[in-house]
């Protein structure tokens, strides 16, 4: 911003060019809305729907994984604005294609590999938990133990094919 030099109060200009620079910013960000990516908000009927064992494994899934790892996505009202929808559509989709719960007739990655993903403290992604919507998303170790169990429980009695993963 210049600075006038005998007052040292900013140009009248400067307001000028902030005012223009953001309404050029609010126009790209009416202009991406059309961009028709991150929109097709459906929820395919399951092939095979599965569910861990017990209720605490299954709600502790619902809030952590379900999103991106199941057809029961809940669609909040944010993924429909651009550029936030691209990366949740995005995650989505990735999501469905490594391990899916309501595709269990389909290749699933190996247990070891669902299991280092908990373990390791990639799952659920920091975009995923640090929404306001999903702040009870982030793992604790003893959250971390249940899940595990709940997909060695799960493989045991129900394995999938297994060769998915991406």
């Amino acid at each position: 911003m210049a600075i006038e030099p005998t007052s040292g109060r900013p140009r009248r200009g400067a307001h000028r060019y902030f005012a223009i620079g953001a309404l050029g910013v609010l126009a790209l960000l009416l202009l991406i809305q059309l961009v028709p990516y991150g929109r097709d908000h459906t929820n395919p009927a399951p092939t095979k729907q599965v569910a861990l064992a017990t209720a605490n494994e299954r709600e502790i899934f619902r809030s952590a994984c379900q999103d991106c790892h199941s057809y029961n996505t809940d669609w909040l009202w944010y993924t429909n604005v651009a550029p936030i929808s691209w990366l949740v559509q995005s995650d989505v989709n990735g999501g469905r294609e490594r391990l899916n719960l309501s595709t269990w007739d389909r290749p699933q990655p190996e247990l070891g590999d669902v299991v280092e993903a908990i373990q390791g403290g990639g799952m659920p992604p920091v975009q995923y938990w640090i929404s306001p919507y999903h702040w009870n998303a982030k793992l604790s170790d003893a959250d971390k133990r249940r899940l595990i169990a709940g997909f060695l429980a799960l493989y045991a009695k129900d394995p999938p094919p297994i060769g998915g993963g991406g």
